[in-house]
């Protein structure tokens, strides 16, 4: 293997071109200065988006890995830099999502001296990241490098930190880079159990209302085309969690609906009256669970992961595989019978029929005039055919999203899940664009989640991004009011929100705007939106106390949903 003399740090810019690094999400500073100066010489190889905040940089790339499938990578400096990607972090290690991320650090000799922006990044990560190292010899950044690319998207994928010494990224030293293919004790990909595939391919068999419930592990496995193949032949309704949503065309016959707190009526009810539970790339979060005391007891569960830790971690299985879900589907959908589950799946339908009675009614005795979220939604999903990219933030709007719009398309569903980060959408949205440009993608964000990360409209202007923002205005903290209505006797408690004039906001920063008040205004201006060429943000004014149901109440069970 030939060697070249060279820099840590032009170390740094020749190791992420081997790992066909295209873009780079970050924001200089001192301690990481050296990086930044090689990257001069490669702005025609590898494009770097410079945000506003550091935050912004791990969601950015967060949703840049998220429809690439690639592995999203962010550059900081040391200090309130690298303490900055702290929850960017958290939220993509709670979400499998497959981070680089490199920090500069002070010269390894003033290490634990409290010299200036000195913080220990690698202390402060570790429960946060996948697996992070600091690195103070130059010689040694190739390898943390390979080695972390390796990490953060094999088996079940996360975030990494780098942490590079300012004396490191100096430094001369012979290059050289060889891809990481393998860690000892470190099996990111098992090996496929035969018999347990057909202890679970049985149980499916000789089941009379099977149920199966999908994680966003189909689309981090590719199985998109097994799991589509394995349903139509074992006419198995499917029901997906959050991060799920696009794995499986909602305009299936056989889709059952969104899983969870704020799901579908029917595909919470009947995990309760199956009597096999399949569960594919899914952990059984809380938020689908509900009880766990009272979570599909009749049921034999089988439930295949990638990640070992998952399994009989908060369900019990009747049959538990530790495997890769593309592989996992090769097999049982070989091992299964075609069959027809008619009058199972016509439960499910009837219960959809009281959910839309039962909403509609409410809907209309407690609305006129104001425009509602889920009306917005529709329309939207209407107008794209459910095959945009939706970026969504985190409160009620969120959860009408992963209701009513209607995902056809894998990989166009991104949304903070399991930490619910409220300021990730704008910047998610920015790194999605990039990671699918030819894909349009809409961002829908509640009026309290846009200005937690307002700045990286900023990002928006210097880049050029096309992305098209919606605003659903109803100047409260709705999910939190909604609880303060339910639960704490209407006291609402800090919740109204007063904001500033988003419109004359985003002109600020040359992104043309609309405000939509009436409701005959909505479809023109949602088209006027998609067709226009750039940036656009469209605030929509909706109804101020507007509550999301169905809802699953802390503590209840699954079959506890209230409609009302």
């Amino acid at each position: 293997m030939t060697t070249t003399k060279t820099t840590g740090a032009q170390a740094v810019m020749k190791s992420l071109v081997a790992e066909q690094v295209d873009t780079i999400f970050g924001y200089p500073g001192g301690a990481i200065m050296p990086i930044y100066d090689a990257l001069y010489d490669y702005e025609d190889a590898v494009k770097h988006i410079l945000v506003r905040h550091e935050q912004g940089a791990t969601h950015a790339a967060q949703g840049y890995a998220r429809t690439s499938g690639k592995t999203g990578v962010v550059f900081a400096t040391s200090g309130p830099g690298a303490t900055n990607l702290i929850t960017g972090l958290a939220d993509a290690m709670i979400d499998s999502t497959p981070l680089v991320c490199i920090t500069g650090q002070v010269d390894s000799k003033l290490l634990g001296t409290d010299a200036f922006q000195e913080t220990d990044v690698v202390g402060i990560s570790m429960p946060i990241t996948k697996w992070n190292t600091q690195v103070t010899k130059a010689e040694d950044i190739p390898a943390a490098i390979a080695k972390a690319f390796y990490i953060a998207k094999s088996g079940r994928p996360g975030p990494v930190i780098i942490d590079i010494t300012k004396d490191a990224q100096f430094d001369d030293m012979e290059f050289q880079y060889e891809k990481c293919t393998t860690i000892r004790s470190y099996r990111p990909k098992p090996k496929l159990n035969s018999a347990l595939v057909e202890k679970a391919a049985n149980l499916i068999n000789g089941a009379k209302k099977p149920y199966l419930l999908i994680g966003q592990g189909i689309m981090l496995s590719n199985a998109e085309q097994e799991l589509l193949n394995f349903v139509e032949k074992s006419g198995i309704p499917v029901a997906s969690t959050l991060l799920g949503l696009g794995a499986f065309p909602n305009h299936h016959p056989l889709y059952a609906g969104y899983l969870g707190m704020h799901g579908d009526y029917a595909a919470n009810i009947k995990t309760n009256k199956c009597d096999v539970l399949i569960a594919i790339g899914m952990r059984f979060d809380d938020r689908v669970t509900g009880d766990v005391s009272r979570y599909a007891k009749q049921a034999k569960v089988i439930h295949i992961d990638i990640d070992a830790a998952e399994l009989n971690k908060i369900v019990q299985t009747e049959v538990g595989i530790h495997a890769d879900a593309k592989e996992a589907l090769n097999v049982l959908t070989e091992l299964i019978h075609p069959k027809e589950h008619t009058s199972w799946l016509q439960e499910f339908i009837d219960l959809k029929k009281v959910e839309v009675e039962t909403l509609q009614k409410n809907s209309n005795e407690s609305f006129t005039d104001e425009i509602k979220m889920d009306e917005v939604i529709k329309m939207l999903s209407e107008i794209t055919k459910g095959e945009a990219v939706v970026v969504t933030d985190v409160g009620q709007h969120q959860m009408l999203t992963a209701r009513y719009y209607e995902y056809n398309k894998t990989k166009s569903n991104i949304t903070s899940g399991g930490l619910g980060t409220m300021g990730f959408a704008l910047p998610a949205a920015i790194g999605a664009k990039f990671g699918a440009p030819e894909k349009t993608v809409v961002a829908i964000i509640g009026d309290g989640g846009f200005q937690m990360t307002l700045q990286e409209l900023g990002t928006i202007l210097q880049s050029e991004v096309d992305i098209k923002i919606i605003i659903l205005n109803n100047r409260f903290l709705g999910m939190v009011r909604q609880w303060q209505q339910m639960f704490f006797e209407k006291r609402y408690s800090f919740t109204n929100m007063v904001s500033p004039n988003f419109i004359a906001l985003a002109q600020a920063y040359s992104i043309s705007a609309k405000k939509v008040e009436a409701r005959e205004e909505l479809k023109e201006n949602l088209l006027k939106m998609l067709h226009h060429n750039g940036p656009y943000l469209l605030e929509v004014m909706v109804a101020k106390e507007e509550n999301v149901f169905p809802m699953i109440c802390t503590g209840a069970s699954v079959s506890e949903v209230r409609l009302n």
